[in-house]
């Protein structure tokens, strides 16, 4: 009864469904980390409503995520976007029939890996800024801000590490890449791939950044292997990848675990029941403090470094 309310609180928000009765709508709970996600089966057709969770306007804007939303609908590689509430997030979009929803398993393979490097580089090279920037050190800032007023643990070691990451900060900046529309986020559940094209969807944290940015944080996500790794750069570049490119995915594969780590306590402290966002934390840390262990990792540091 009460996803029964929302949804219809929600509907009569939105012109294209607001003369729909209850009856008239099938409503389907999808995943979702942090929001309430619901296929709708209409009269009009098929949809995704999207009901922002709580508290998620502590560290998200509206504004920036309604814009970029528009940019990638427009441009093919967003869901086709219908209706977005600025004002708290509420959303509806058009269902893609017949894409699968990607997951580790799913992006075993490699025509997944190859379409999703694909789509990213579409966004990337769309020349439609968004409103913000993605500023990694900046955001794990303000999310040690949150935390410090939330009087949060961390995990042991996670000032030890942030200081460590200093020398990631110094390399990247040496050899700044121009920022571009980036997705941010990309978890494996927000690529949705028909089998000829991959869709990318929920762009909460979406920002102008670094282009390798996106490459390092989907193979995090979808905990690709070596050779995913390379079919995914391949793609990307449409071909030859430089010691530089590789290294610069491999610094942001540390460094994402390391702002997400930081999400994962609000989570925790936040008290989302949708996972247990401690063990998530303590787990994204601890894969950032191996990654950054290896002996490569130097290595990569240095050929970003040398350009």
């Amino acid at each position: 009864m009460q996803d029964e309310k929302i949804i219809h609180d929600a509907m009569r928000r939105i012109p294209l469904l607001a003369g729909l009765g209850v009856s008239e709508v099938n409503a389907e709970r999808l995943g979702g980390l942090t929001n309430r996600n619901y296929l709708l089966r209409t009269p009009k057709g098929k949809f995704v409503l999207r009901i922002p969770g709580e508290g998620t306007s502590e560290y998200i804007s509206r504004r920036n995520e309604a814009h970029a939303a528009r940019v990638t609908s427009d441009i093919g590689v967003n869901a086709p976007l219908i209706f977005f509430d600025e004002t708290d997030g509420v959303q509806l979009a058009g269902f893609i029939d017949g894409a699968a929803t990607l997951n580790v398993e799913r992006f075993k393979d490699l025509g997944s890996v190859r379409r999703s490097a694909e789509a990213l580089r579409k966004v990337h090279d769309s020349g439609r800024p968004f409103l913000n920037r993605f500023e990694l050190f900046q955001m794990i800032d303000e999310y040690l801000g949150i935390l410090e007023k939330k009087a949060a643990p961390l995990p042991d070691g996670y000032h030890d590490v942030k200081r460590e990451a200093e020398s990631v900060r110094v390399a990247l900046g040496k050899r700044s890449l121009p920022n571009v529309p980036c997705h941010c986020d990309p978890l494996a559940e927000n690529f949705l791939d028909t089998g000829k094209v991959v869709h990318v969807i929920d762009w909460e944290y979406a920002g102008n950044n670094d282009p390798m940015w996106d490459l390092g944080d989907v193979s995090v996500e979808a905990a690709f292997g070596a050779e995913q790794d390379e079919i995914l750069l391949e793609a990307y570049f449409g071909g030859k990848v430089l010691p530089a490119d590789r290294g610069r995915m491999v610094l942001y594969k540390a460094m994402c675990d390391l702002l997400w780590t930081l999400w994962g306590i609000i989570q925790h402290v936040n008290q989302n029941p949708a996972d247990d966002f401690w063990a998530y934390a303590v787990n994204r840390f601890e894969r950032c403090k191996k990654l950054m262990g290896q002996a490569d990792f130097g290595k990569h540091l240095q050929a970003v470094v040398d350009g």
